[in-house]
């Protein structure tokens, strides 16, 4: 089912727009911190990087272009390259925000609009097999 069939407009709008990205993200990034696979990715202070992920998803999910505002074009592969990301990060990354969605109550038929956007984006992050290797 695509995302059209569900719900009119745009994604950011069905789940509320910036209110819920905020939500999402609160409760998104505690789990990213605590997962032994991605938490170490990480820097400790981890604010900054919940205020860009803010803006990415806002402008991801349709709304507001806030990440290409203050940062130009996203460019998140790139972005991402210098980080060891494999098939089992990308999972432990959607996991976190299964386990999110979840938590701030988006209905589940929103919840699987927003994984499924996600899903492409970080599996085309991955940049190293599971064994270390570059991929």
């Amino acid at each position: 089912m695509r995302q059209d069939d569900l719900m009119p407009g745009t994604l950011y709008e069905a789940i509320g727009g910036g209110a819920t990205i905020r939500k999402l993200v609160e409760a998104f990034y505690p789990k990213v911190q605590a997962d032994p696979l991605i938490g170490p990715l990480f820097p400790q202070d981890i604010r900054p990087v919940m205020e860009k992920q803010y803006m990415f998803l806002t402008q991801f999910f349709g709304g507001p272009p806030l990440y290409s505002e203050k940062y130009g074009h996203p460019m998140m592969r790139a972005r991402h390259l210098p980080f060891p990301i494999t098939p089992k990060r990308a999972e432990a990354w959607l996991n976190c925000m299964r386990r999110a969605l979840a938590e701030i109550g988006l209905p589940s038929d929103l919840q699987l609009a927003v994984l499924e956007r996600l899903k492409g984006p970080a599996y085309h992050f991955v940049n190293t097999e599971d064994d270390g290797k570059e991929a």
